[in-house]
């Protein structure tokens, strides 16, 4: 038997008469004598034509959607319509059977919600497959970007002692007995005696410790999972996502921005060049999903002209003060369509002002900057104002904020003041403190949650959908 060849080759193969082993799972199985085969390498199947007429009848009964087979046979010239070659089978072998009372995924139009209770086999599925391939690239891309530019990958920890975000929505890490916990003399958890003597969590964010980096290294990057213990249900949020959070010594603000922008175009044009197959299924997914919808709702650009969007245009770069006056004057907001309406400086914004500035106004991925600091976390670059910070957050369409990022506060003064502001202990973060301490320089960086990312080269719809394992309040099944 040949050696194994994966169906994306065959489908691209400019032989044919040549023999070839194909393996793969049945998506389809017509008049006993075509199978759709499909091995997760291209959404696209390939045609296996069955001899029924010499073929085990007990082989054939066994052959049916989700099951594993590996086919021996003769790569020809296609006779039938959407595929340009296919295999005649000398030989076909069941690596795995499935039972077709009980297979889930069934060759029909299946909902998301039910794809995502069925999170185990939703791979198999069209859509599933042509996300987690972009997914696959996107990463790959994220780190290509990073290491052409001399960029140290840094991995930070998982468990740690301190919330980067100051916002108290972090899980909790013990190695107690839960029915047991011990207590001191006042009552309160004695986490002198847990497994790192102190009370720790799961990080929200890899920053503070990626600063830590940079202040020595200079260029570095952080890839990695981080958690919130939010207890939100919206399309947007999950408990457990991944975060890209590069860190530069000797950057401003605006070299801050240009990084950004570089990178989400640098990714967003790699996926299109290597997935143009899928994200063309995802496009045409996306517009048929649009005419369910009534027609106010509907966007007025396809997932192929938002991704071309982002590239073919600069994007816009504008302070907050600057854009509250432009939303303030908005024809939304006079006529009050906005639900949250903005009545004046200081608003923290929403994602339908957000999406009024790229999408409406200047027609153009924005970039935001200098935002009041009650608005800000704790570790931005205060500026001269007393009023504002060196924060920056990117805008796209379609989906708000994607990026947020700042100068950082090098200024140890200024920072230990802002984190007195705050409430933030400064005991428990002396080690960030000492950075500012010993050789401090101005330095900047930004957060991409790689699911904002993914659900917007992809089109869809619920961050749930584009995580291979959500994990959401009150589930964390798969």
């Amino acid at each position: 038997m040949s050696q194994r060849v994966k169906i994306k080759a065959l489908l691209q193969s400019q032989q044919t008469d040549v023999d070839v082993t194909v393996k793969g799972w049945v998506r389809a199985f017509r008049s006993n004598r075509f199978i759709a085969l499909n091995d997760g390498s291209t959404n696209n199947n390939i045609q296996i034509v069955v001899d029924f007429e010499n073929t085990d009848p007990a082989l054939l009964k066994r052959i049916t959607v989700g099951a594993a087979l590996s086919v021996a046979g003769k790569l020809v010239a296609s006779q039938g319509k959407g595929q340009t070659v296919e295999v005649i089978a000398t030989d076909i072998e069941i690596l795995g059977d499935s039972d077709p009372d009980k297979y889930p995924i069934q060759p029909k139009k299946h909902s998301l919600e039910f794809l995502r209770e069925n999170a185990h086999l939703r791979f198999r599925t069209s859509t599933f497959g042509a996300i987690f391939r972009v997914r696959n690239t996107l990463a790959f891309a994220v780190h290509q970007f990073f290491q052409e530019r001399g960029f140290i990958y840094l991995h930070t920890p998982v468990i740690t002692q301190s919330d980067a975000e100051g916002a108290g929505e972090a899980f909790h890490v013990t190695n107690f007995d839960l029915t047991n916990i011990p207590k001191t003399d006042t009552g309160e958890v004695d986490f002198k005696q847990d497994f790192f003597g102190a009370a720790t969590n799961l990080t929200v964010s890899g920053q503070l410790e990626g600063e830590l980096g940079a202040m020595a290294l200079s260029d570095v990057y952080t890839f990695g999972p981080t958690f919130r213990a939010e207890n939100s249900n919206t399309t947007r949020h999950l408990a457990e996502f991944w975060m890209i959070e590069p860190e530069v010594a000797f950057n401003d603000l605006t070299d801050n921005m240009d990084l950004a922008e570089d990178m989400l175009k640098y990714v967003i044009k790699y996926a299109l060049d290597k997935n143009a197959e899928d994200i063309e299924f995802l496009t045409q997914r996306l517009e048929e999903e649009e005419k369910q919808k009534p027609q106010n709702e509907r966007s007025e650009m396809s997932l192929l002209e938002k991704l071309q969007f982002c590239l073919n245009h600069d994007f816009e770069r504008l302070t907050y003060t600057e854009a509250i006056e432009i939303l303030k004057e908005s024809t939304p907001n006079k006529k009050k369509k906005f639900v949250y309406p903005i009545e004046g400086w200081g608003t923290d914004l929403q994602s339908e002002h957000e999406r009024y500035l790229v999408e409406k106004h200047f027609k153009k991925p924005v970039i935001l900057t200098d935002y009041p600091k009650e608005i800000k976390a704790f570790y931005m670059r205060q500026n001269d104002d007393g009023k504002t910070v060196g924060a920056m957050d990117i805008l796209f369409p379609g989906i708000g904020e994607i990026i947020g990022g700042s100068a950082r506060e090098e200024r140890l003064d200024k920072l230990e003041q802002r984190m007195d502001e705050m409430g933030i202990p400064k005991d428990e973060l002396w080690w960030y403190l000492d950075t500012r301490r010993f050789g401090s320089c101005p330095h900047a960086g930004f957060g991409l949650g790689f699911e904002r990312l993914v659900l917007f080269v992809t089109g869809m719809g619920n961050i749930r959908d584009v995580i291979p394992f959500p994990r959401f309040p009150k589930n964390a099944e798969f």
